[in-house]
């Protein structure tokens, strides 16, 4: 069982608080231009705070080589707007300045380090009790009482600030995490049936591995699918013109065969010059038509259960948009126990202003991708390994 937050005194404890603000930035002035994830980091820091714990933040941002790879410092600014509290910031990790830092601090105070993946050893490819052995656990854990693990986006990474101190600390799930798991938990396993996973996006590789997961464990009764593995599975099925590699084809082939049933596919779709049937293109299109989005809506409308994960389409482009926006804003005003997930998805409910409709909206991507997977993650697999060590 998942080690929580309840287990523990935090009351004036030095807390190492691991979470997942890694944001969109404007590429030019390297602005936050949605601060989502930072909100959703918010209860647990304020219970830390609140317990008068000091608090003491990791996190990244981007990659080391990509133009979104920079500082923390902004992001602590954002955080300390929206809580309207101090975060300091520290351009440091766990070197001089950021020890300095950590020994003046006072109960309830909050310190943000800055961008991890600034150290090597964050992205080394590691066994968790070797990252244990890494000098930012060595040195941070010195100063610390316990760890909390509240980034669930990044919980399918293996990385040594997101591991590392797990075997060292007393270590435990944040809320955001503890929120995350309960409800991709109940959707796996407890929600009401007919359970209706919608599936979309730019890629459709990995997707087909949660479909025949979903399918082949019971989970889902019915899966209806837009964009690129709509594509894929129109193309497999020679509807439509569309490279897919033989050996993802044949896969979708069997897939079809044997659950053919139980997926929903487009039946036209939106193109530069207006709609067509697929029959009339015989080519991928940018968005579900409209008889389409009247099938998807029935299966809605007949759902106890939905998650959703991609957009339709080109949702960005206001031509190629009404079909996310249709079948998002029917999910949003069903009775069903709905969750989205995926950067996409979340920004296309934002923009329609529909986040309230939704029971639950995960933070994760990969991690949400491999949870439908069927696969473990490592973060929780080690929060459970290592639980009252």
């Amino acid at each position: 069982m998942l080690p929580t937050m309840n287990e523990f005194d935090f009351g004036k404890k030095n807390v190492i608080l691991r979470v997942d603000i890694n944001s969109p930035l404007n590429p030019s002035t390297l602005d936050i231009i949605d601060n989502w994830r930072i909100k959703k980091t918010i209860p647990t820091i304020k219970e830390l705070k609140d317990k008068n714990a000091k608090v003491i933040i990791l996190a990244h941002q981007g990659r080391p080589g990509k133009w979104d790879f920079t500082s923390l410092e902004k992001h602590s600014k954002e955080l300390s707007r929206l809580m309207n509290e101090e975060i300091k910031f520290v351009d440091d990790v766990y070197g001089e300045k950021a020890i300095d830092e950590i020994k003046n601090m006072e109960n309830g105070d909050i310190l943000m380090l800055d961008n991890v993946r600034k150290c090597k050893e964050e992205m080394e490819k590691k066994s968790v009790e070797e990252h244990s052995k890494a000098e930012m656990v060595k040195q941070l854990s010195k100063y610390a009482s316990v760890f909390v693990n509240d980034a669930f986006a990044a919980a399918h990474r293996q990385q040594c600030s997101l591991v590392g101190f797990i075997p060292v600390l007393p270590s435990f799930a944040g809320r955001l995490m503890e929120k995350e798991i309960k409800n991709l938990d109940k959707m796996m396993k407890e929600a009401d049936r007919p359970r209706l996973f919608i599936f979309g996006g730019s890629k459709f590789e990995n997707s087909i591995e949660v479909i025949k997961n979903l399918i082949e464990k019971d989970v889902a009764d019915k899966i209806a699918l837009g964009g690129m593995p709509a594509n894929a599975f129109l193309a497999s099925q020679d509807k439509i013109d569309m490279e897919v590699e033989k050996e993802i084809k044949n896969e979708i082939k069997n897939i079809a065969n044997r659950y053919g049933n139980k997926i929903v596919l487009p039946v036209d779709m939106v193109y530069e010059d207006g709609e067509h049937f697929i029959e009339e293109k015989k080519k991928a299109g940018n968005d579900i038509g409209s008889n389409t989005i009247d099938i998807f809506k029935e299966e809605i409308k007949n759902a106890a259960s939905i998650l959703i994960s991609g957009p339709m389409g080109i949702f960005e482009k206001k031509e190629f948009s009404m079909g996310t926006k249709e079948v998002l804003k029917a999910i949003s005003g069903s009775n069903a126990f709905s969750i989205a997930g995926g950067g996409h998805t979340v920004a296309a409910i934002n923009m329609f202003n529909l986040a309230d409709g939704f029971s639950y909206i995960s933070t994760g991507g990969g991690s949400l991708e491999r949870f439908l997977m069927g696969k473990t993650l490592p973060v929780i697999d080690a929060l459970i390994k290592f639980k009252k060590r």
